[in-house]
């Protein structure tokens, strides 16, 4: 999606690689296994520092989990980037999975398709986190905070690149 753009990505696997990139996107999957990963790795502590000093960084789905401040669950240990609080799976199991049309604060044009799988949903907000998207009449879906973007949804499920596109310019805008 991002080079559909002229937005170049990388893989970042290792702590060294977080130093040449303008945005790092954590994303869907399983955020106990993503956590495990990021500390078996040794890139909590860069990524926060790095994150502290600047960096760009959106969750999606499963990432949304890892950046929260706080989880309703007990696991698994997120980063903290985030002033929100997160529900893992609240809108259900698998066949609960649903797909919507949603209207983004930022994002002119029609409204964006959405696809929410075993979705997150965001339970708390902290000072300075606005809302760009909810559903069912004031659940937040998408929120943004400084330079942190979260979604609950799979903006990559679909064609339209502009949450990546608004993504993008959080990512090259000024720190």
């Amino acid at each position: 999606m991002l080079d559909s753009i002229g937005i170049e990505s990388v893989e970042v696997r290792l702590p060294e690689q977080l130093e040449n990139i303008d945005g790092l996107i954590i994303p869907g999957g399983e955020s106990t296994t993503i956590v495990q990963l990021i500390d078996i790795y040794e890139m909590r502590q860069p990524l926060v520092e790095k994150v502290r000093k600047g960096l760009a960084v959106w969750g999606t789905c499963a990432g949304m989990i890892v950046i929260a401040k706080h989880l309703k669950d007990k696991r698994p240990d997120p980063l903290g980037l985030m002033d929100i609080e997160v529900s893992r799976n609240a809108f259900g199991r698998q066949i609960d999975s649903f797909e919507t049309n949603l209207d983004i604060n930022g994002i002119d044009g029609p409204p964006m398709h959405a696809v929410f799988i075993r979705a997150p949903l965001v339970t708390k907000i902290g000072d300075g986190v606005e809302i760009l998207a909810e559903v069912d009449q004031g659940k937040p879906v998408a929120v943004k905070q400084n330079r942190i973007l979260a979604t609950s949804f799979h903006p990559e499920l679909t064609e339209d690149p502009r949450m990546h596109a608004m993504f993008a310019n959080i990512a090259h805008s000024m720190q």
